[in-house]
């Protein structure tokens, strides 16, 4: 088991950039259609695109057993969220990608009598759920440093207002019949300011942490694939193979600088 893992942790780099140029050939189809090109150039291109996919599929052979291995590590986690959310997320990766595997085995001729369409969409669901779980993860995590940010921003303000001359209490600045710990009851001119402090925060937490930067942004334009192929939200095949592409460049930088994957 361990070698065959470490063994689907190196082939996961060429898988990648497999993946970018099969959704290169996905957004180029879209375009030369858009274009008007020829039906053979298209025909050609959607070959490509096939053909790499398949390769794509034989290179994740295995794959499940890295999934369940990297389950079972997040079993062991501390904080009960990211327990949650990493268990089921890779659990479900692990069923994707035994679909997946059917999948290939009913393109490659091994299994003729494979209902393709009904598999795809089975492991299509499993992967948008993996997604949203990653998703979930993230907005977690950022929500956690959101407040990390804020109580140590409160505690430098409160440092540098206890060296300077005091200011009037902010209740004396409140209109009467105000709660301030009901938004709504805010008057319009204090919520902008409420909200310009949130994305303020978002942005330096962000800016702070390209890992997490960087898995946002990776799920955020992988999660409108399954949202497609299982008609939610239809985006069209040029928009997938631009959210493909873009996923799968920072998959490899991921790769090529490991201190970007975020971690656990």
């Amino acid at each position: 088991m361990d070698s065959w893992i470490r063994f689907s942790a190196q082939s996961q780099a060429k898988e990648r950039v497999f993946r970018a140029a099969q959704y290169t050939c996905t957004l180029l189809g879209y375009t030369l259609q858009k274009g008007g090109a020829g039906v053979e150039l298209l025909k050609t291109v959607k070959q490509l695109e096939a053909h790499v996919s398949l390769t794509r599929k034989l290179m994740r052979l295995g794959n499940s057993a890295e999934a369940v291995e990297a389950a079972k590590r997040a079993v062991h986690l501390s904080d009960s969220v990211l327990r949650l959310c990493l268990t089921v997320a890779h659990l479900n990766k692990a069923m994707y990608f035994a679909c997946d595997n059917v999948l290939w085995a009913g393109k490659a001729g091994l299994l003729p009598q494979l209902d393709q369409v009904k598999w795809s969409q089975r492991s299509f669901r499993y992967y948008l759920f993996a997604l949203i779980l990653n998703l979930t993860r993230d907005a977690y995590e950022i929500r956690l440093l959101m407040e990390r940010e804020a109580r140590s921003s409160h505690v430098g303000s409160k440092a540098t207002w206890t060296s300077s001359p005091p200011s009037p209490h902010p209740s004396s600045l409140t209109p009467e019949n105000v709660d301030l710990s009901d938004p709504s009851s805010l008057p319009g001119a204090i919520l902008p300011v409420r909200l310009r402090r949130q994305c303020h925060l978002l942005v330096t937490v962000l800016r702070s942490n390209p890992p997490l930067l960087l898995d946002l942004l990776k799920n955020a334009c992988d999660v409108f694939i399954p949202l497609d192929r299982l008609g939610i939200y239809p985006t069209g095949q040029g928009f997938v193979g631009a959210c493909g592409l873009a996923s799968s460049v920072l998959s490899i930088l991921t790769i090529v600088h490991p201190w970007l994957k975020l971690k656990p």
